[in-house]
């Protein structure tokens, strides 16, 4: 990108009355993160990267990033960090009080978890990052590794009303839909809810399929009419289950990529404890996630978790 480019963004943000960020940092880089740093980079912003996977930060240093040897290192010389990390523990590890990005951060950094955790755990952290005069976003994504890739995810963002609108430009980089969903850890119950919802509706579209399959039905048939009619869901229009039906979605890839079975798992396990905290009743939520953990132990880890479907063709009827 040439410097006139790069100075001519900075006029036009400067002109929208947005705060300007010239310098970003991001940690975790993994399937999604690894697709969003790189948008953040394509839009003019430089980047300073670090991750436990070498090969997966210097996937971003040839493409222009700058190299963290820890987090402490990312949070140094930038105004705003986004961490996008697979568990609460990661995340608490990353932002300990002690040496971690909270008690490293300069005053009015703004840090942003785009990971997907437990409410009551962001709202640690952002009670700590106060303490610190640090400001602190929780702001998971929806759309899977296509969107992150192509720069369409939704962001779900909990925290206050100046936060949102000073990440609301970052994000934007990364996402073509950003929520304002209410007051830190509301981002978080947002997504939780919406994955549950997710494999439920995953489960039933692989239950209706494989009915059908045995009914004699073909697949791509029933498919057309579950997606003219009132059975229509993501999982069987955008995401369909069935090998051969989409071209560009995990199930016609065996199963690689996209949201592994345990980070699904690991979702419904959220939504599990989350519930319970407020005495919420979910029982298919429930049910879901003990189907999960089940293609777990019978070894599927690494699919994706519309492997639902193979999994249930494999269960003899009850």
């Amino acid at each position: 990108m040439s410097i006139f480019t790069s100075l001519q963004k900075f006029v036009i943000c400067v002109s929208a009355g947005k705060r300007c960020f010239s310098r970003v940092g991001f940690i975790g880089l993994g399937n999604m993160g690894g697709h969003m740093a790189r948008n953040i980079l394509r839009n003019g912003h430089k980047l300073v990267v670090f991750d436990v996977n070498e090969s997966a930060v210097s996937n971003l240093t040839e493409v222009g990033a700058d190299r963290a040897s820890d987090p402490t290192e990312v949070v140094k010389d930038v105004e705003v960090v986004v961490s996008m990390l697979p568990s609460n523990q990661d995340v608490l590890d990353v932002y300990n009080i002690k040496n971690g990005l909270l008690s490293s951060a300069k005053r009015d950094t703004l840090l942003i978890d785009s990971s997907t955790i437990d409410p009551f755990v962001s709202q640690i952290l952002a009670k700590e990052a106060e303490k610190m005069s640090v400001n602190f976003i929780d702001s998971p994504v929806s759309g899977g590794i296509n969107a992150a890739k192509d720069g369409t995810l939704t962001f779900m963002v909990g925290g206050s009303k100046e936060n949102f609108e000073l990440a609301k430009p970052l994000l934007k980089s990364m996402g073509s839909k950003i929520i304002h969903c209410g007051n830190v850890g509301m981002g978080q119950a947002a997504k939780l809810c919406n994955n549950m919802l997710l494999a439920i509706s995953m489960i039933g579209t692989a239950e209706a399929f494989n009915l059908g399959q045995k009914l004699g039905l073909d697949p791509k048939v029933l498919a057309n009419i579950v997606n003219s009619s009132s059975g229509r869901c993501w999982s069987s229009e955008l995401y369909n289950p069935v090998p051969g039906i989409l071209d560009n979605v995990p199930s016609s890839k065996n199963y690689e990529g996209g949201f592994g079975v345990t980070l699904m798992a690991k979702d419904l396990g959220l939504a599990q404890v989350a519930a319970a905290k407020v005495e919420a009743s979910i029982p298919f939520g429930s049910l879901a996630h003990q189907i999960y953990r089940a293609i777990i132990a019978q070894g599927f880890t690494k699919k994706d978790f519309s492997f639902v479907y193979q999994f249930l063709k494999g269960q003899q009827q009850l």
